[in-house]
């Protein structure tokens, strides 16, 4: 019997290991910094060494520990002293929040009128339709200079910005899938069965768009990092005391000669984390493809 066990799961192997995914490598590393940005972004009040405004004149411009430095400041520190790996990861929560919150809004917002879209047709299907297009049109870096000109800095409006800065693209996807899902033989028989429009989108069509949104989301989230850290480079996003990424990177260009650490750690984790989850959606998006899987 014990011999006959074990034939008997080596001979499920093969078929187990047919049924998981390929996962490269790259993926899997891309996997290993996201969880480990996520875990500084949620930890991040606990894992800062300093607060972020401590200052400490004395030790102005100190190299991080690969050059020479000390390991009171492991990452170095900035103009004023002040400890660049507490303001590192403060800004990489900052940075992930305003990021995360701006891509879900977008993808709300853009579902929604994807919908609508698909739903009424005629009249607000092209008014829809011409919204995505003059979005499309509107260049971001003048509507976001002219709405933080006219309403202020904070951070819920540049999270309004952002998603706004995206939401197209998201309603495009959705009012595809959704007129693609009327075309098939289970959306009419959920209709026949006298289903209102509430239970016909959230109980069938929205479900099997979840995938899809996910990668959506997944292939738009670097460029709503990229976008974010752009306006506080420019000195229009995150405001000191506070801090982000771009934020970091914008103040840290005066020293690129003299104190390049002070610029390099925020841009490589921008780099690192709009690499990664690209990675990933490009993954995702080749696993979910029927074609690609077959």
């Amino acid at each position: 019997m014990p011999a006959d066990v074990s034939m008997q799961t080596a001979a499920a192997r093969p078929g187990l290991r047919a049924r998981l995914p390929d996962v490269p490598v790259t993926v899997l590393l891309s996997m290993v910094w996201m969880v480990l940005m996520i875990l500084v972004a949620l930890l991040a009040h606990w894992l800062k060494p300093y607060t972020i405004t401590e200052m400490d004149l004395m030790a102005r411009l100190q190299p991080p520990v690969l050059m020479g430095g000390s390991w009171a400041h492991p990452l170095g520190t900035d103009q004023l002293g002040r400890d660049v790996l507490a303001r590192l990861i403060v800004s990489i929560r900052v940075s992930l929040s305003l990021a995360v919150s701006a891509t879900i809004l977008g993808v709300l917002f853009g579902g929604i009128m994807g919908l609508l879209a698909a739903h009424f047709r005629g009249f607000v299907e092209q008014l829809v339709l011409i919204l995505i297009d003059v979005q499309a049109a509107l260049p971001f870096i003048i509507l976001a200079l002219s709405a933080l000109a006219f309403f202020g800095n904070s951070f819920l409006l540049l999270v309004f910005l952002l998603a706004f800065y995206g939401w197209e693209r998201h309603a495009r996807v959705v009012r595809g899938l959704a007129l693609a899902a009327y075309g098939q033989g289970y959306m009419r028989a959920v209709e026949q069965l006298g289903a209102g429009p509430g239970r016909l989108y959230l109980r069938h069509m929205v479900p099997n768009m979840g995938a899809t949104l996910v990668v959506s989301a997944t292939l738009a989230f670097p460029e709503v990092i990229l976008a974010g850290a752009g306006l506080s480079f420019l000195g229009l996003g995150i405001q000191p005391p506070d801090t982000d990424l771009g934020n970091m990177v914008g103040y840290g260009r005066t020293y690129l000669q003299t104190a390049p650490w002070v610029l390099l750690c925020p841009a490589a984790v921008i780099v690192l984390t709009t690499l990664a989850i690209s990675m990933l959606g490009d993954w995702m998006r080749d696993q979910l493809d029927p074609g690609q899987r077959a």
